[in-house]
Parts: C-alpha cells; structure tokens; sequence
C-alpha cells in the first residue's frame, strides 16, 4: 500500500549526526525479532509477540519493502522507522480519500532515552518531505504514550483528534507538509 511515486526505494543511507536510515538486510533479522518480541515495545503495540513464532515468521530479510526503514547506530539496527499509507478503513484522517502518509516507529529499549528515535524520524520525515513535497504526514499512537505524544510535537505534529480503537483512546495527529525550501 505503500507509493512513493517518482521516489526510488530504497533511497541511499541518509546519514544524520549519529544515525544510518537504511534498507534492510539478513544481520538485522535478530534485532527485528526482538523489537516483537520485547514486552517494552510491546506496551503501545498491542503486546509482545511470542519469540518461537517470530522465529519461524520472521523472513531472512525482514522489513524489506517501501516505507521501512532500519536505523542502525554503529553497523547495528536499534530500531525502525515506517513511512507507510493509512489505511481507508482505519478511524483518523485529514483527506477526504484518505491514504494519507503515517510515520511509525519502534526502538529497542536499550536505545531509550537518548534522542534516537526524535533524530531518526526527523531525518526520515524530511526525506519524505523531499520525495513528496507538499504532502502531509499523520501519526497515531495511544493517548497514554506521553513519551510517543512529546515526539509527535517535537516533530512538529498537532493533535486534530481523538479516537477508541484497540479498545484505548488514540491520539491522532498531522504534520502539514513544509513548502519546499527557496
């Protein structure tokens, strides 16, 4: 569902001060196994998966499709990063045709707290922003993340609504696409 019209996926590395945004490839099936599995990450996602399943699910090349990105500090992946089309049916949308962009991401939790996860999606929101210029991009997550709701306004999202899905209110935001720079 992903399109990024003229955009060549996978773009080249974008490199940011500590950071690589990059496609990924088979040494990163280990830590995409654990991102799933991590009851940490799993608080706002819907849970933990169970390992033995993500073991034989989980392809020798995971995550390799447009949209996603791996973020690797130092040759190794500590998270990820999501680009992807919102679908129609899901609640939340600021198009009247909806397939809006949404951002996504999950960091292992050894890689908390120290401005990953702001420096990563800022880095990835401005290539989108380059690849499709003047369109916006939303993010949901649950109202309780006050850590994913500190991101979202660091990012420059706004809050344009509120919603129950998932059996938990979900806060929705937008970020208006940035006229391309002179």
């Amino acid at each position: 569902m992903t399109d990024f019209g003229t955009a060549a996926w996978p773009p080249a590395p974008i490199r940011t001060e500590r950071l690589v945004l990059r496609a990924s490839d088979a040494r990163d099936r280990p830590a995409f196994i654990e991102l799933f599995a991590s009851p940490e990450v799993g608080t706002y996602i819907g849970g933990p998966r169970p390992r033995e399943e993500l073991e034989r699910a989980v392809p020798e090349v995971p995550g390799r499709r447009p949209g996603v990105f791996v973020v690797d500090l130092d040759g190794a992946m500590i998270g990820m990063i999501t680009l992807e089309r919102r679908a129609p049916e899901s609640p939340g949308h600021v198009n009247p045709y909806a397939g809006e962009a949404e951002l996504g991401y999950m960091f292992l939790p050894g890689a908390w707290g120290r401005g990953y996860a702001a420096e990563a999606c800022a880095a990835a929101l401005d290539w989108f922003a380059d690849a499709l210029p003047g369109e916006p991009v939303v993010l949901c997550t649950q109202s309780g993340n006050d850590r994913a709701r500190r991101l979202a306004g660091k990012l420059g999202f706004t809050e344009v609504a509120r919603f129950e899905q998932y059996g938990t209110e979900q806060w929705f935001g937008v970020r208006t696409a940035l006229p391309p720079s002179a």
